[in-house]
């Protein structure tokens, strides 16, 4: 089945999201960094509703897997300790490291640094922008995961 803008599961919803026609810049003008903004700004400019499919709402900060398993990790606990998440997550420090100054950087964690006895110790814990982030991932994932079972329990045709 083709999914178009008449018989998509959110129809009404996709009939009231506006085609954002593409300026008439030049191929290289695409690629600069005014024209790479976000669908989701650009359809925030002409004042169009939130996109219907949801995809269009994950966030690649977020949605990242080991960004996403140390937001997911640091929610469960009060704080959790680099070496736990180097160790579950599978990664070097350096690594880990720079995922987790991302995620700082984006203010969705909280990095503290200090000693246990004589030995140096790093703990993250998840902000409330990072929980308020994490939920939101999880609902459009969720909501992917609801669409595809609706779709696999549609009678097969013959």
């Amino acid at each position: 089945m083709t999914v178009n803008r008449e018989n998509a599961p959110d129809a009404a919803a996709a009939r009231k999201t506006p085609t954002v026609a593409a300026s008439p810049q030049a191929p290289d003008d695409a690629a600069s960094p005014q024209a790479a903004g976000s669908t989701a700004s650009a359809q925030a400019a002409v004042g169009a509703e939130e996109p219907a499919h949801p995809t269009n709402r994950l966030d690649e900060m977020v949605h990242q897997r080991h960004r996403l398993g140390i937001l997911t990790i640091a929610d469960e606990a009060e704080r959790v300790e680099f070496t736990y998440l180097r160790e579950t997550l599978g990664l070097t420090g350096g690594n880990l490291s720079r995922h987790l100054a991302v995620l700082e950087e984006a203010k969705l964690i909280e990095v503290a640094k200090g000693y246990e006895g004589r030995r140096p110790r790093t703990w993250v814990s998840i902000s409330a922008q990072g929980r308020a982030s994490l939920d939101a991932e999880l609902d459009a994932l969720r909501q992917l995961v609801a669409r595809r079972s609706q779709r696999a329990a549609r009678p097969k045709p013959k």
